[in-house]
This record gives structure tokens, sequence and C-alpha cells, in this order.
């Protein structure tokens, strides 16, 4: 009934550049935070980035500074601009949105299915 899809992973050279989308589609009445996680290979899934419908935004300390989420509420888009990418931001990127039914009564979280960035030269 919900849906969270990811695109725009890809590969890239060290210093470049990617963008990262997620849009959330479904029974959906509201969505309060959206976010995106990551997953090292053989390391465990960690916060990178996540923002609020108040457009709030926290970060991770290791890209602080070099990534940007943003959030289109009309869309039930979520954004990360990833610049001066390094080889240890290679990972599976996982978009997570906490969000409410129509007609629910609680928020759970749902997850997408992820997308592989790899930076290497």
């Amino acid at each position: 009934q919900v849906q969270l899809v990811e695109s725009g992973g890809g590969l890239v050279q060290p210093g470049g550049s990617l963008r990262l989308s997620c849009a959330a589609s479904g029974r959906i009445f509201s969505i309060s935070t959206m976010g995106w996680y990551r997953q090292p290979p053989g390391k465990q899934r960690e916060l990178v980035a996540v923002t609020t419908s108040g457009g709030s935004t926290n970060y991770a300390d290791s890209v602080q500074g070099r990534f940007t989420i943003s959030r289109d509420n009309a869309k039930n888009t979520v954004y990360l601009q990833m610049n001066r990418l390094k080889s240890e931001d290679t990972a599976v990127y996982y978009c997570k949105a906490r969000l409410l039914q129509l007609f629910g009564v609680s928020e759970y979280d749902y997850w997408g299915q992820g997308t592989q960035v790899t930076v290497s030269s």
C-alpha cells in the first residue's frame, strides 16, 4: 500500500557528485520525517541525514558540509545531494519515511529497496 522508490545511485570518482531521489507513493495521509541511511560493505546500517516536515535537518558528522538533504512535500519526495564524495561513502543507500497511512491511527516506518553508491577511481 505504500512504496518508497529510490533512484540516482551509481559509480562515481572520488571528489565527484551524485544526487539521490526517493519518492513515496500509495495510501499516504501524512509524512513526518524522511531520511537517508546507508550500509557500507560488512558494516551496520547508519544514519546519513534526516529532515522533518517542518524543514529541520540533521546530518551524520561524516557527511556534514558535503551532503545536503532536501524535500518536496507536495511530491512526497526526498533528495540527497552528495558532493566531494569519498571512497568511504561507498554503500547501499536506503530511504526511510515515517508516515501515517490514510485511515491509519499510528505512524510507521517504511523503507525503500536501496540504491548502490560506489566511489572509486
